[in-house]
């Protein structure tokens, strides 16, 4: 179908970098105009925000494999300017279709509550590898009157297996890989945000526990508070604020990731050398 040009470049639709939501109903309008001559497409309904519309739309194809980046702040943030999500999904582009599905502040409680929303059962097509990160804000140090997002150590390793479990239903292509929090630069995390109730110590805790339950239910776990601390400047370089992912930080988490996927003994093979181009 041919949008015009001026729905995507419209100033309206953006105030200080951010979708405006009475602005996407005006949104919504434009697309249902440009569409209205079109017949050969199927109905769907798109719940943005308060909008409740359908408009019709073409699938995509060829249907590439599904890889889906789940967890909290550090995927949110991995499709930015030299994020690691971004690092993917240039190194798959004509290979596979990577979906981001981060959401900032989320501990590993959060998401077992979502598992049926983000991940259901009876999808037609299921991701072929599920990336999940959670553990840096489950490891947050606990607050006397409940005010952080703090989970247990005993909490958060059965959360994550209920995750494992479900995104092991999904079906029995699906691949799933854990990621550990990496380590902080709490100086410069006081230094920049003020916040002090993160420490290294008990991350660590969180992420070794993390590596321990993937070795019992046999999953694949990239240990970042290891691979990060094998690097000798990773305190000056890692970070944006000391807990947020640099280019650096994020060319670390890239690298573990395709080492994973390489060495996986999965037929079919996930890793970028082993999956056909597109159209090629």
């Amino acid at each position: 179908m041919g949008f015009t040009s001026s729905v995507f470049s419209d100033e309206r639709l953006f105030q200080n970098g951010e979708l405006r939501n009475e602005d996407l109903k005006y949104f919504m309008e434009m697309i249902l105009m440009e569409m209205e001559n079109h017949s050969n497409q199927e109905l769907i309904l798109l719940p943005f925000l308060d909008v409740n519309c359908t408009v019709n739309v073409t699938m995509v194809n060829p249907i590439r494999p599904r890889f889906v980046l789940f967890g909290s702040s550090i995927v949110q943030l991995s499709f930015a300017l030299d994020g690691w999500g971004a690092i993917l999904a240039t190194i798959y582009s004509r290979k596979a279709d990577i979906f981001l599905r981060g959401y900032s502040g989320w501990t590993s409680r959060q998401a077992v509550r979502v598992l049926d929303q983000v991940f259901p059962r009876d999808e037609a097509v299921q991701p072929s590898l599920v990336l999940v990160y959670f553990g840096g804000n489950d490891s947050v140090l606990p607050h006397p009157e409940g005010l952080n997002p703090h989970v247990s150590l005993p909490e958060y390793v059965e959360n994550m297996r209920t995750i494992a479990t479900h995104l092991q239903s999904l079906s029995e292509k699906t691949r799933v890989v854990f990621l550990t929090a990496p380590p902080i630069n709490e100086a410069q995390l006081l230094e920049v945000l003020g916040i002090e109730d993160h420490d290294n110590e008990h991350r660590q805790k969180y992420a070794d526990a993390c590596v321990e339950l993937c070795q019992e239910i046999g999953i694949k776990c990239i240990d970042l508070f290891h691979a990060f601390s094998e690097h000798d400047d990773w305190m000056e370089t890692a970070f944006t604020d000391g807990m947020h992912l640099s280019a650096a930080g994020s060319r670390i988490v890239a690298r573990e990731i395709l080492k994973v996927l390489k060495e996986a003994q999965w037929e079919p093979s996930l890793h970028w050398e082993a999956l056909p181009s597109e159209f090629a």
